[in-house]
């Protein structure tokens, strides 16, 4: 049976590719995005956030079956945490009630191996205790003394954390609904391509994640990880941070598991 399932971030890179491995196999798909898509709406924003659910509500007669918060942004300031911390936490509390209205309904998030990487205690603990404002405030401490790249890796690790603490509650298990986070490596999208393409960034960038499997991923291998996680056939899999990532974040921490 075809189910309902929104995408955010659908107009490329990882939430395309889910977005399109969807729909091929016979699922209702809809696509949210900053500029294009079934519903546009800026997740940085309050107002943006709840646009989207107003908008998923009226388009599904409020009923959905899978989630992917696939939106996020790498840039050195505020407005990653906003976006990959923020939205993605609204998107999922705000959906939530049409999940609970859904056919065997699922959840996942895009995170990042970045999230095992150095972090900044002060944003990832603004982002964990909901308060948008003083994690702005630390993002932008951070990139005022010089340490712009913690703000993305420290956003990764907050909405990871959050997925770990969230999964088990009663609005997520108890109801129900898995709830889990997909960690890709280095995955070639117009987001990292320019950073792939210069030489020299292209050696840091393979430094700080090393993929000793296959190397570089593309969205199409993200996509059926995130297809099984939000599909029927999950009942168990929750509260977990899944890296498709060619191995880096074993190389990285070694044998320490969670």
């Amino acid at each position: 049976m075809s189910r309902t399932c929104l995408v955010t971030g659908a107009s490329s890179g990882i939430g395309h590719a889910t977005a399109a491995l969807l729909r091929r196999r016979g699922d209702t798909v809809i696509a949210a995005d900053l500029a294009d898509g079934d519903i546009r709406a800026d997740l940085s924003t309050a107002e943006g956030r709840a646009e989207l659910v107003a908008r998923a509500r009226d388009l599904t007669g409020g009923r959905l079956d899978a989630v992917v918060a696939c939106a996020g942004v790498a840039h050195f300031d505020a407005l990653t945490v906003k976006v990959n911390h923020f939205g993605a936490v609204a998107t999922l509390d705000g959906l939530r009630p049409l999940l609970a209205a859904g056919s065997d309904p699922r959840a996942v998030v895009v995170g990042s191996v970045d999230s095992v990487h150095p972090t900044d205690p002060a944003i990832v603990a603004a982002a964990l205790a909901g308060d948008e404002t003083a994690a702005v405030a630390a993002a932008r401490a951070a990139v005022d003394r010089g340490e712009g790249h913690l703000v993305y890796s420290s956003s990764k690790a907050a909405i990871s954390r959050w997925v770990r603490r969230a999964a088990v509650t009663d609005d997520w298990a108890g109801a129900g609904v898995p709830l889990n986070a997909v960690a890709p490596g280095v995955v070639v999208t117009p987001l990292t391509r320019p950073l792939l393409d210069d030489p020299e960034t292209r050696v840091l960038v393979e430094r700080s994640v090393p993929m000793p499997l296959h190397g570089h991923a593309r969205p199409e291998q993200i996509a059926p990880l995130i297809a099984w996680l939000t599909s029927r056939e999950n009942t168990l899999v929750t509260g977990q941070v899944v890296f498709a990532d060619g191995g880096a974040d074993a190389v990285l921490r070694g044998d320490t598991t969670w």
